[in-house]
């Protein structure tokens, strides 16, 4: 799977680094989201000197696989993924076709599933959905520094 984009080159170190795909919903997404956003944390290690954790590394996947299922499980139609690199952190946006905001559910220890917009928060640096005519848009940001903590609070 090839990537849409890259961002421009700048000075170094500072180079944005961006990409795009276009998945279409269901199971399978999940998982090629997931391999999507690994690739684009090892091409970014490789081609722009991006340190990047494996902690980083998991924590990518996890958002990845978490917003693409709540896209894929309660949004109609296609869904579009978005990765970037800047200001220190790693930016996942996911766009789909329902105008809702997600709402995370109060904790419940003893709840089977739905905790995935709880874990998001808990390990996004920053948290943000915006509405769109054609649905929304929401993102997260890791933090790249290891001592950066976890999330939110």
């Amino acid at each position: 799977m090839e990537p849409s984009g890259k961002g421009c080159a700048g000075p170094p170190n500072t180079r944005p680094t961006a990409t795009a795909v276009p998945l279409a919903g269901g199971n399978s997404c999940i998982a090629e989201a997931r391999h999507f956003a690994a690739d684009f944390l090892t091409r970014a290690q490789a081609d722009q000197d991006v340190v990047v954790s494996a902690r980083v590394m998991d924590l990518t996947q996890l958002v990845v696989s978490e917003l693409v299922t709540n896209a894929s499980k309660y949004a109609p139609g296609p869904i579009h993924m978005e990765l970037r690199i800047a200001e220190a952190a790693v930016e996942v946006t996911v766009r789909d076709s329902r105008r809702a905001r997600p709402v995370a559910c109060a904790v419940d220890p003893h709840r089977i599933g739905q905790h995935g917009l709880e874990i998001v928060l808990a390990v996004a640096r920053e948290f943000q959905v915006h509405v769109e005519p054609a649905g929304k848009r929401v993102t997260a940001h890791i933090s790249l520094a290891e001592d950066a903590g976890s999330g939110r609070g």
